[in-house]
């Protein structure tokens, strides 16, 4: 997967913090209450697709605080992205767009009445190419014959 883009999903869903969670509904607008969704870590996977995730892969032991298992979660998701939707690997406003509403509400259409996953993914678009174009400056530097361990 596009490293670029991996990086750019990271960013948008949690910062880059590992502990990100949802931010909690609020009773009579000051009492904390629920969080809208179950999303947790570096890439806000939901329990659910988390699940699934391990089970694919095998790897019962994958956390969604420890990075090296987000990206690896999120590159799973685009490949599987490209296989559902025909969404190719190195789109990253499509790919977002499925990330950000599932695979079935993308094919539904539902981003045409979800303006937030628009505007979400024209940022996620726009930071991978500010990613593509660091990378690429840094390439030389890089020694391909040692390993980057996150």
């Amino acid at each position: 997967m596009p490293i670029h883009i991996i990086l750019a999903f990271v960013n948008k869903e949690s910062g880059f913090n590992r502990w990100a969670k949802p931010k909690r509904t609020k009773l009579f607008k000051i009492i904390p209450y629920k969080r809208p969704s179950t999303s947790f870590g570096y890439s806000q996977a939901v329990n659910k697709t988390w699940e699934l995730y391990k089970n694919e892969t095998e790897n019962p032991l994958a956390l969604r605080s420890r990075f090296k298992d987000s990206v690896m979660f999120i590159g799973w998701y685009i490949r599987k992205t490209h296989k559902i939707n025909k969404i190719p690997l190195n789109d990253p406003y499509r790919q977002y767009l499925n990330y950000y509403l599932g695979w079935g509400s993308y094919a539904k259409k539902k981003y045409k009445t979800d303006k937030n996953s628009i505007i979400f993914a024209k940022n996620v678009e726009k930071q991978s190419k500010i990613y593509k174009n660091q990378l690429q400056g840094c390439k030389k530097g890089l020694n391909r014959n040692k390993y980057i361990i996150f």
